[in-house]
């Protein structure tokens, strides 16, 4: 099933039904998801009991794997449900339970004993006594804490060579180690380690002199404030043969909230790198044009985070909370059609589940998952029902129009304009 750097896997996000197929289709060997109650993705998830067992068998229908997220610190109160969630799997089980409570792992051991069980980075394991440790109770892979580096993943490998090995390799950062953050809960009254962080780390923030109650001066002084708590997203895009070598079996990439157009573009970036061959002589310079990809998605600036050493860890980004977005997701290639008895298109025509606003006219880049992008202008726009044709779409409320084109995308490609020149 794989078919890059000896057979390492490329690891999705699936915060939907909908980004799961995504993630599959743009070249993924495996997705992770999981229920609101019980993964650390308690917000924009809409995983239920139903659809994540529809998901699991969507998945094996592809020949891909899945994993389900139970990486919740779990309290007392949490544990009936949970086992109730662990027993609806049993006659539709995934490949493995990501689980980071050393009760939960206890649990599963007991309710879906041939189902393997990963331990999440929010564990923490940061060194090769701990990985024998949970190794010893079975533990078939860890995915390892962020803040290991490069050099030690070596020998943890080393020291414990049958143990999988799993390590992010894009997305967005914490500023508290491992993630194991206080500021939500503090001032929101959100837990972040269940599942519903507020991201305070992304605010701007400014000091308040005691005596001076209204008088507010940013921490850093220049034209924006400071976002002194932001941290950059990890891109290790360069470094993937490298992390193999050091014993990497699985590169996982973060963004279970983020859309299926950031989910297609990561995705299909980090798959293309893997198949570049390590003696290819274009190596370094098709590696940067798949950087430069990624830099067309809003970011907040890139960093390698731990992997180089914490010394060399510059991973704050306090001048802005994400980079000027450039292009706009317009849409979602849902069909290709031909004709209908009311539409004859004179052109290629495609059904798509519109984002943001297009109009006729518009030039538009369309990312395809098996081929390279194209790019087109819209011939006309008709509304899906009436084919009265139309001079604009907009998002929301899952708008669906027809949609001429000169060039005809695959099914599952994602639609973008450019915003910013």
């Amino acid at each position: 099933m794989l078919k890059y750097l000896n057979d390492t896997e490329l690891l999705a996000p699936a915060g939907s039904f909908e980004k799961l197929k995504y993630g599959l289709e743009f070249g993924a060997d495996a997705v992770y998801a999981g229920l609101p109650d019980f993964s650390l993705r308690a917000r924009i998830n809409k995983f239920d009991e139903k659809n994540i067992i529809e998901a699991i068998n969507y998945t094996h229908s592809k020949n891909k794997k899945i994993y389900i997220t139970i990486n919740i610190f779990a309290h007392n109160h949490h544990l009936n449900n949970l086992k109730k969630h662990l027993r609806t799997l049993r006659k539709n089980p995934p490949d493995a339970l990501i689980v980071s409570d050393v009760g939960v792992v206890e649990i599963a051991k007991k309710i879906l004993p041939n189902v393997d069980i990963h331990l999440s980075t929010q564990a923490n394991t940061t060194n090769f006594e701990a990985a024998k440790f949970w190794f010893k109770q079975g533990i078939k892979r860890i995915v390892l804490a962020r803040e290991v580096t490069l050099e030690e993943i070596k020998e943890i490998h080393q020291k414990v060579p049958k143990l999988e090995l799993e390590y992010f390799v894009h997305g967005a950062m914490c500023m508290a180690y491992s993630g194991r953050c206080f500021l939500s809960v503090w001032q929101t009254g959100r837990s972040s380690n269940l599942g519903d962080c507020a991201q305070n780390c992304r605010w701007q923030y400014s000091l308040v002199e005691e005596k001076r109650p209204n008088e507010y001066m940013p921490i850093e002084q220049d034209d924006q404030g400071t976002y002194f708590l932001n941290s950059k997203d990890l891109c290790l895009i360069e470094y993937l043969e490298e992390l193999k070598k050091a014993g990497i079996t699985s590169f996982k990439i973060e963004g279970r909230a983020k859309s299926v157009y950031y989910l297609a573009q990561v995705v299909k970036a980090y798959k293309l790198a893997l198949e570049i061959k390590s003696n290819d002589k274009n190596k370094k310079t098709k590696i940067k044009k798949l950087k430069n990809d990624l830099n067309k998605l809003v970011n907040r600036t890139w960093t390698t985070g731990f992997l180089f050493g914490e010394c060399k860890f510059k991973g704050q980004e306090t001048r802005f909370s994400h980079t000027e977005e450039k292009y706009e997701f317009v849409g979602e290639v849902r069909n290709q059609v031909l004709g209908t008895q009311n539409l004859v298109p004179t052109v290629p025509t495609i059904l798509i589940k519109v984002h943001n606003a297009i109009f006729t006219g518009d030039g538009v880049e369309f990312i395809q998952p098996n081929n390279k992008n194209i790019f087109c202008k819209i011939k006309n726009i008709y509304d899906d029902k009436s084919f009265d044709k139309l001079k604009s779409a907009h998002g929301g409320q899952e708008r669906m129009v027809y949609v001429e084109v000169s060039k005809t995308p695959e099914i599952f490609s994602v639609m973008r304009k450019r915003i910013k020149y």
